[in-house]
């Protein structure tokens, strides 16, 4: 009765044993099948590629191929040259002046103000001898720009006063900038040419 005991506590023995190993090796198998099922672990799985980026095409968007940007094209049709000087010659004679005339050094300037339509005085005109001065820019349009002495002529040493002018305005529609004196030939010329819009200021 007592070795048929033991042996029976053997078997339960043996049985327990075998369950239990049987058991562990499931929790095992399955331990190993839930590590190797994908998208169980936090990371991403071995080879998933993310979303492609877009591509920047090379050059500014919205430009045409072969085609320059705006701000590249820069090329603008130069104006049109002014007229450097009124042409000598008979004009349309008119003239919107001013004139400053300093008899000498030290004494004060007298104004005029000459304006001329086709050849006639204005009545806003204030000038001691406007006819004559807007008959004389009819007649040479060019009176107030004369040229420069050529650089091999001479011009005589004489001394002609210390008058001295300056006229700004516009005759015929072109700008007039001139200055006047008497201090050599080439000036005394070119002052008495034009002593009828300077006027007799100084006693010239």
């Amino acid at each position: 009765m007592t070795t048929m005991s033991l042996k029976g506590s053997r078997a339960l023995l043996d049985a327990g044993r075998t369950t239990r190993f049987q058991a562990l090796a499931v929790l095992l198998a399955a331990s190993l099948l839930s590590a190797c099922s994908p998208g169980q672990s936090g990371g991403s799985p071995s080879g998933e590629t993310s979303a492609p980026s877009t591509a920047t095409p090379t050059g500014s968007a919205g430009t045409p191929t072969g085609t320059l940007p705006p701000d590249a094209e820069t090329s603008v049709p130069a104006p049109a040259p002014e007229p450097s000087a009124v042409p000598s010659g008979p004009g349309q004679g008119n003239a919107e002046l001013a004139i400053t005339v300093t008899p000498a050094e030290g004494e004060p300037e007298v104004n005029y103000t000459l304006v001329c339509a086709g050849g006639v005085p204005a009545a806003e005109s204030e000038h001691p001898a406007a006819d004559a001065a807007c008959a004389a820019l009819k007649e040479n349009a060019g009176l107030l720009a004369p040229s420069a002495p050529a650089t091999d002529k001479v011009c005589t040493e004489q001394y002609g006063g210390p008058q001295k002018a300056t006229v700004s305005g516009i005759v015929d529609g072109v700008p007039v900038d001139a200055a006047f004196s008497r201090t050599n030939g080439c000036e005394i010329s070119a002052w008495d040419a034009a002593k009828d819009v300077l006027g007799a200021a100084g006693g010239a």
